[in-house]
């Protein structure tokens, strides 16, 4: 969710017997029956735990998957800060915008069955809507072009009138046709394929012709086709205000949503995160993502010609997806690295940040997530956290060859 925010969010930023945790600075290793893997965490416990010190972020995990599969994950600081509670790799957080990736794949995995087709208007699927000629570009839009956000809709999600719905009644359960409806008859940003600008509300459609197609909803194919497969155990949906092992996230001054502090009290979160749904719609761990990156990426989830549809990108001009040689796939961001072109997503949900990056040439994967939105306190990007990462993980790599 969220990907593209107001100017001041700038993009900066489960269980593994290998995990490390602790409170502060101070972590505690738990043993390994694997050495090099040990070693690793150790390494990466370390670097942390010394860019935690510097920073004032109150937590952070990161979770990585190396060449041959092996996963582990590290966390530092707090998961509550009032109660001085510690931050354990397990915790889940909010995941934003990186749930597109669950919603992408099982999408190209319909088209892959010949249930959808990526260039046909969207006007097969929701012509018959009432509402649906007051949507910008109605008829020029195509299926693709609300995936890779070249759809010329605006977002809903900022909206000073949906902020005040949500605030106004957070128990309230949103239907998607609500969630539209706060763009109906807005003016283009631009003609449909023309250009590119990042909103939820792309996804939201998505997810409305994905189920009307399918019969079936979007979280039980996600969880049927790629969570319990893939043995994905820490990652759940979003759906509720009351949501298992989430620990609290603390939101921004001066946040667009008008809140500051933390956003879980009393064990419920202060607005409902259902209504993200399929613009975000996931709380997950750091070693979860980074597994769902690798997995994603390497072709175990989709056929070869569908994942070269997935990463075939459009320039990515604008909002998180700024950047010299930055493009947008379908729920994907390619963006060049240190260690040649990566995919990837970012997400943000009020009080939590989170990155997960695929590095092909190397064939590792590290996530990275943050109980706050506050980029302040990270001091530097999210990205910055995860190549910290990639060279302690490709320096370890080379030790071990060496040895």
């Amino acid at each position: 969710m969220f990907k593209k925010l107001l100017p001041i969010l700038l993009l900066f930023l489960v269980t593994s017997p290998f995990a490390a945790h602790g409170i502060g600075g101070l972590n505690l290793i738990a043993q390994s029956k694997d050495p090099a893997v040990l070693t690793l965490t150790a390494s990466l416990q370390a670097k942390f735990n010394e860019l935690h010190k510097t920073a004032s972020f109150p937590g952070a995990t990161i979770g990585f998957v190396l060449p041959d599969g092996r996963s582990g994950s590290v966390s530092v600081g707090l998961a509550d800060t009032e109660n001085r509670i510690a931050l354990k790799p397990a915790d889940r957080m909010l995941a934003g915008s990186i749930g597109k990736t669950y919603v992408s794949a099982i999408t190209l995995q319909a088209v892959q069955e010949g249930k959808l087709d990526l260039d046909a208007k969207i006007e097969r699927w929701l012509g018959s809507e009432s509402w649906f000629p007051r949507l910008p570009n109605a008829k020029d839009i195509t299926l693709r072009m609300l995936m890779n956000h070249s759809s010329g809709i605006p977002e809903h999600v900022l909206n000073k009138d949906f902020i005040a719905a949500l605030k106004k009644d957070p128990d309230r359960v949103w239907k998607p046709h609500e969630l539209i409806a706060y763009i109906l008859d807005a003016k283009p940003l631009f003609a449909a394929g023309q250009g590119w600008s990042y909103a939820d509300t792309n996804y939201i459609l998505v997810g409305m012709i994905f189920e009307r197609v399918t019969k079936k909803t979007v979280y039980g194919e996600v969880a049927r086709r790629i969570l319990k497969p893939f043995k994905l155990e820490r990652t759940i949906p979003s759906d509720r205000r009351i949501l298992p092992q989430l620990i609290t996230g603390y939101s921004m001054p001066n946040s667009p949503f008008g809140f500051e502090g933390r956003v879980i009290i009393d064990g419920k979160f202060i607005i409902n995160p259902q209504m993200e749904w399929t613009g975000g719609g996931f709380a997950s761990t750091a070693e979860d993502l980074a597994r769902w990156a690798k997995l994603l990426y390497e072709g175990k989830v989709l056929k070869q010609e569908m994942l070269d549809q997935m990463l075939a990108g459009v320039a990515a001009n604008e909002g998180r997806g700024s950047g010299a040689g930055n493009k947008y796939g379908l729920a994907v961001q390619i963006r060049p690295s240190d260690w040649g072109v990566s995919y990837g997503h970012g997400g943000w949900f009020p009080g939590y940040r989170s990155e997960m990056e695929y590095f092909p040439q190397n064939k590792i994967a590290v996530a990275v997530q943050f109980n706050t939105d506050d980029a302040r306190a990270m001091k530097k990007g999210l990205r910055s956290y995860i190549a910290d990462a990639m060279r302690i993980i490709l320096g370890e790599i080379e030790k071990k060859k060496a040895a």
